[in-house]
């Protein structure tokens, strides 16, 4: 079934020619269907690029997602760079762009653009829908810190939720850095937060600052880029959401996105998702590795239990029947490569690592395929609704507090069109979100 995907504001075009692109290189890349079947190969491949991608008369591919910025630069940019690699492109026409941006501001973004631009973007989804000969839902790629990525981002998730009410929806946010890129992304950060908890099904949240370290410490790159960072989102989002069997012996699932978010958001009051994966590594270190499956389970498990989204620095004292470990509500785990029968996830689904009131059946899954990705013979991730997104939550709701007790910089929101109890209410929907996933 596929998937239409939104890019949103800067940062969600960068991110979304990242994905697009691995999604490729994963399809076309030799080292990736080294180990599996040719049956299991072409299969994957046909699944992905159905999934993703709708193929012209002519046989070439283009990426079934609509593109949103207030200005046109990082688009043209995002565009240019798809068609030069030759094999695909973004669809003519599914682009929308102003001569100004939201200048970090949401309600320039949600209120101005986002109204002004609604039946505009809704129109170039509908016409991508169509295109699609079953389609399951949405992927929107936004940040949490600016103007229109979060002002638009919200509008338009609203928008999408009233047109397609049975449809999924997946928001992929991505968190500020913690010591700031925008003197107002706190602001920015709940207020879209509270937005698209009302109308989405699941907020997969990317931390800024655990991307820089994973490039800087885990892959040696001497000077970080957004380029660099957006390559390991990317990454992220291809190992969860490119094809998998639910057993190991199984067809490969067809609603992949409906199969993802009924497990992991069974209970409408927990939306919050976090991503770990492993390896992380340098790509001449690649060549030289190689690892059993326990050395990729266990230390996913220990970062799941100690809130450590980095392999690097783990709390191994800390043991599941700790008082303060990282509770979860429910956990997937998915396995990519070789030796899948060696692999062993047992210790996800132990009652201790979630509350007492929930279904055991309700609490793990495990996906699995064959093939290698991203040149690895052996690759997890573990997609998580657990506390872990309490621990950035909560810093940026309470120093947004502090802000608007002082009314700093709020004469900049209301001059565009909201009011202080819009503010008010954005803080009870997070304060209750935080206090649901405290209380776990």
């Amino acid at each position: 079934m596929s998937l239409v995907t939104l890019q949103l504001g800067q940062c969600g075009n960068q991110i979304g020619g990242k994905f697009f692109e691995t999604l490729m290189n994963d399809i076309q890349s030799p080292a990736n269907n080294k180990i599996c079947s040719h049956q299991q190969n072409d299969a994957y491949a046909d699944c992905s690029r159905s999934r993703f991608f709708s193929e012209r008369s002519d046989g070439s591919l283009e990426a079934r997602a609509v593109m949103v910025d207030m200005e046109q630069k990082v688009i043209a940019q995002t565009l240019e760079i798809a068609r030069r690699s030759g094999s695909w492109r973004y669809p003519a026409k599914r682009q929308f762009c102003e001569r100004r941006g939201s200048g970090n501001n949401w309600a320039h973004g949600y209120c101005s653009h986002g109204q002004h631009s609604r039946a505009a973007i809704l129109d170039m989804v509908r016409r991508e829908v169509e295109r699609c000969d079953r389609f399951t839902g949405f992927l929107l790629l936004m940040s949490l810190a600016g103007g229109t990525g979060s002002g638009v981002g919200a509008c338009v998730s609203e928008a999408l939720r009233e047109e397609y009410p049975h449809c999924f929806m997946l928001n992929q946010v991505v968190w500020p850095y913690s010591t700031g890129e925008v003197i107002v992304q706190n602001y920015n950060a709940v207020l879209t937060l509270s937005h698209l908890y009302q109308a989405s099904d699941a907020v997969l949240s990317i931390d800024n600052d655990c991307m820089h370290r994973i490039c800087s410490r885990l892959q040696g790159i001497k000077n970080v880029s957004f380029s660099d960072m957006n390559t390991v989102i990317s990454h992220q989002l291809v190992s969860i959401l490119q094809p998998c069997f639910t057993s190991r012996h199984d067809e490969l699932i067809q609603d992949h996105l409906g199969g993802l978010l009924q497990h992991l958001v069974s209970q409408p009051d927990y939306k919050l998702l976090s991503v770990r994966d492993l390896p992380h590594m340098s790509e001449k270190a690649k060549q030289y590795s190689t690892y059993q499956w326990s050395g990729l389970i266990k230390p996913l498990r220990q970062m799941l239990i100690a809130d450590s989204l980095l392999e690097e620095g783990i709390n191994w004292q800390m043991k599941a029947s700790s008082a303060n470990l990282n509770k979860s509500l429910s956990n997937l785990v998915i396995l990519r490569g070789q030796n899948l029968d060696l692999a062993d996830t047992g210790s996800f689904r132990e009652p201790c690592l979630y509350p007492s009131w929930l279904p055991a059946s309700q609490t793990f899954r495990e996906w699995t395929h064959p093939r290698c990705l991203h040149g690895h013979e052996k690759y997890a991730c573990l997609l998580s609704n657990s506390q872990s997104p309490v621990r950035i939550l909560e810093p940026i709701t309470q120093k947004a507090w502090d802000m608007f007790a002082s009314r700093a910089y709020v004469h900049h929101y209301l001059n565009h069109g909201l009011n202080e109890e819009n503010f008010l209410d954005s803080f009870a929907v997070v304060e209750q979100v935080l206090q649901n996933y405290k209380s776990l």
